[in-house]
């Protein structure tokens, strides 16, 4: 016997009328005609049309500084700047037990809206390594339910921060997963160069994933994406390194891109959009036309480099608002990008799915036979309607077990001399 059985479910490529068979955690089949008759389950589940997809991922956040805005004051310019000064400011008031409680706040907020696995970017700037002792042990606790995946983030810049390298390094001793790094916030472009340099070869020599904060500016000089996907090539890396951020090149002249987005290409470095926190923070110093910050999603996407959305910032000191829906940074994704035709829109919830997943290389991931029974129930009949109208999480399951349940929703429209209407969140009868 089973121990879950899904059906009449309709799946993110657009298939319908799929069921998903379930035992001891994994998915065993995927098909049509699966039903409590022909193949009994100890729980089943009828989806009534509804799209199952597999679990949201955020490939780009901040989890050591998630929930603290306000803490000690709010950033008044807005700008990425003096968040990282707020940042500095804060650090000294830090305790563990106040970024724990913040961190598994934010954790249940995430599995209640099927976000299921987080690459969260963790400062190791500070000797005491304070925020990494604290994310290590919200690791352990949110191992059964959440994927957290670690990144040793030199947020002062590993060569601008006296003990900067010997800090990270301790970091990755204790267990953070990926090496990070930021060398637009060294002191000199040449300084960037030698940090990516150096941190590649660290993570060479340790078998370890790469992903660093590039270029998050809107100087088209920044040009440390360039400088990383050289080092990639040169160390063999391909495949396990991630850009993050990578605004300049929003502007960029484009005869440079021309020759950028080839290299980036041929490195197999992904690439990772914030789309929430790029058209929030850059920009910040133009007058009129202000650019828009983000970077050049459908052309990298166009060259076949693997594009994912991360949502960066929940409540912190660079962003004032967020709920840990990924569908809000798909949403803001494809009206940033200007991916308003139903593939572009498609590919949008790729990018916080599917293309995150491979970012993150969870091996486990899909919605095929043999992965994780990792997966939600959402009250949209398409990737497309649940993009316009963030719905309803009706099942979240990991593993085959549920997590988290959110009952259908359905509103009554009254006009003037009518007859009440009720509504389901599509607009369907």
């Amino acid at each position: 016997m089973l121990d879950l059985l899904i059906t009449h479910a309709r799946l993110p490529d657009g298939r319908e009328n799929f069921s998903i068979a379930v035992q001891g955690g994994k998915i065993v089949e995927v098909r049509e005609g699966l039903s409590p008759d022909n193949a009994p389950a100890r729980e089943i589940v009828d989806a009534q049309g509804w799209l199952l997809s597999p679990p949201f991922v955020d490939p780009h956040f901040h989890m050591d500084a998630t929930l603290s805005y306000g803490l000690p004051r709010v950033n008044a310019s807005g700008t990425l700047l003096e968040g990282i000064a707020l940042w500095g400011e804060l650090k000294p008031l830090l305790t563990e037990q106040a970024l724990v409680e913040r961190a598994l706040a934010y954790c249940d907020w995430a599995v209640a809206r099927g976000l299921l696995a987080i690459r969260s970017h963790v400062d190791t700037s500070d000797p005491s390594l304070l925020p990494v002792r604290a994310m290590l042990e919200v690791k352990k606790q949110v191992a059964p339910y959440l994927d957290l995946q670690l990144v040793a983030f030199p947020q002062d810049g590993v060569l601008r921060t006296p003990g900067g390298l010997d800090n990270l390094r301790r970091a990755l001793d204790l267990g953070v997963d990926v090496v990070g790094g930021i060398p637009h916030f060294e002191r000199t472009m040449a300084d960037g160069a030698a940090s990516v340099k150096l941190l590649c070869e660290i993570a060479a020599q340790r078998g370890l994933l790469v992903d660093m904060h590039c270029d998050e500016s809107d100087d088209p000089l920044s040009r440390h994406i360039e400088t990383l996907a050289y080092e990639t090539q040169r160390l063999g890396l391909h495949g396990r390194v991630n850009g993050s951020h990578l605004t300049s090149m929003h502007s960029m002249d484009n005869y440079y891109v021309s020759k950028l987005i080839p290299l980036i290409a041929e490195s197999g470095v992904s690439a990772v959009a914030n789309p929430l926190i790029n058209i929030t923070l850059q920009g910040r110093h133009d007058t009129y036309p202000k650019r828009r910050g983000m970077t050049r999603v459908p052309e990298l996407m166009a060259a076949g480099v693997n594009v994912a959305f991360g949502h960066d910032c929940v409540m912190d000191p660079w962003y004032s608002l967020g709920s840990a829906d990924m569908l809000d940074v798909a949403h803001m994704g494809l009206h940033v990008a200007q991916m308003t035709s139903q593939a572009g829109m498609r590919t949008c919830f790729d990018a916080v799915t599917t293309n995150a997943a491979k970012v993150m290389h969870l091996p486990a991931y899909g919605l095929e036979p043999g992965k994780d029974a990792s997966f939600v129930l959402l009250q949209a009949r398409d990737v497309v309607e649940a993009i316009r109208l963030r719905p309803a999480r009706l099942g979240v399951w990991r593993k085959g077990t549920l997590l988290a349940r959110t009952p259908e929703q359905r509103s009554s429209l009254t006009l003037p001399g009518r007859a009440p209407t009720t509504l389901s969140p599509g607009l369907r009868a």
